[in-house]
């Protein structure tokens, strides 16, 4: 069976008339009705019938057309996406990202780009640092932001986009609100507001506490900085967070006091799947980023 009887096969069908079918394709007659012949005795039924002048489709011959546009439409758009991927202006670049990241600096950096590559399309997806791994690693994005920067991941290759501090942030009536900075040891007997298990900003905050000598007491868990801002602000607790999560001009803030021992960090960095080519379109955009952040 060969594509080009199906391009016929569905033009005759539509046209109901092989010699109509045959102009339209700008082929000779005889040429249409052997293809369609020997696709018959291919298949070992006959797809049309004759009805006066004009050709129609058996049962079966409607049931295979059905079939056939289907995987000639999937072929149509296999093709486009190879032409996509092959073109730095069109295409769709899946990206994953944390949370953290998604209430300003993405929307910026995706704007930047669009104004040289208006057509680009963009498929987001959030999750947690784990989550965000698996989805390199699985294909389900072509590019992940992430944090902490991966040193070494099977299968997974990272680069450094930038570092970023981290500052405490406590209940405005609290009575280190009022200070510039403040040794973290200092919250010690303190209940914190944390993120949940499996997201790189607990592991961050639990590691910093365990510098400053103490393990953090933790009396609330949530999933997105806006809910441990919050929590922290209604007189919860306190916590740490990244400055990017504080750049809010909402009344509804907690204090925000520099950490200044042990100075706290998270690295972000820009993940692909390792040894594999990234559409052309996702490769202009890693280098984007790169550059933006350089």
């Amino acid at each position: 069976m060969e594509f080009r009887q199906l391009q016929y096969f569905i033009k005759v069908a539509k046209m109901q008339h092989v010699t109509h079918a045959a102009e339209e394709m700008h082929v000779a007659q005889s040429a249409v009705s052997r293809q369609i012949h020997l696709l018959e005795e291919e298949l070992g039924v006959a797809l049309f019938s004759q009805k006066g002048r004009n050709l129609q489709l058996t049962p079966v011959g409607r049931l295979f057309l059905s079939r056939v546009e289907a995987i000639l439409a999937n072929l149509d758009r296999a093709v486009n996406e190879v032409h996509e991927f092959l073109d730095p202006d069109a295409g769709e670049i899946r990206i994953g990202f944390p949370h953290s990241l998604g209430m300003n600096l993405l929307p910026k950096i995706i704007a930047k780009f669009r104004q040289d590559h208006p057509n680009v399309k963009f498929k987001l997806k959030q999750g947690a640092y784990n989550g965000l791994i698996h989805d390199v690693k699985d294909g389900e994005v072509d590019l992940a932001i992430v944090s902490p920067c991966p040193k070494k991941l099977e299968h997974v290759t990272g680069e450094l986009l930038f570092s970023e501090e981290m500052f405490a942030i406590l209940p405005m009536n609290h009575p280190l609100a009022v200070q510039t900075s403040i040794r973290l040891e200092q919250l010690q007997h303190e209940s914190f507001v944390m993120f949940n298990e499996g997201y790189s900003l607990r592991s961050i905050v639990m590691e910093a506490c365990q510098k400053a000598g103490f393990r953090p007491i933790i009396g609330f868990e949530g999933e997105e900085t806006d809910t441990i801002r919050g929590l922290v602000t209604a007189g919860m607790g306190v916590s740490l967070l990244p400055e990017m999560a504080l750049m809010h001009n909402s009344p509804f803030m907690p204090a925000v006091v520099k950490v200044s021992e042990p100075s706290v960090f998270r690295t972000i960095g820009l993940i692909r799947r390792s040894g594999e080519k990234l559409p052309l379109v996702a490769e202009v955009f890693q280098r984007f980023l790169l550059d933006y952040f350089a």
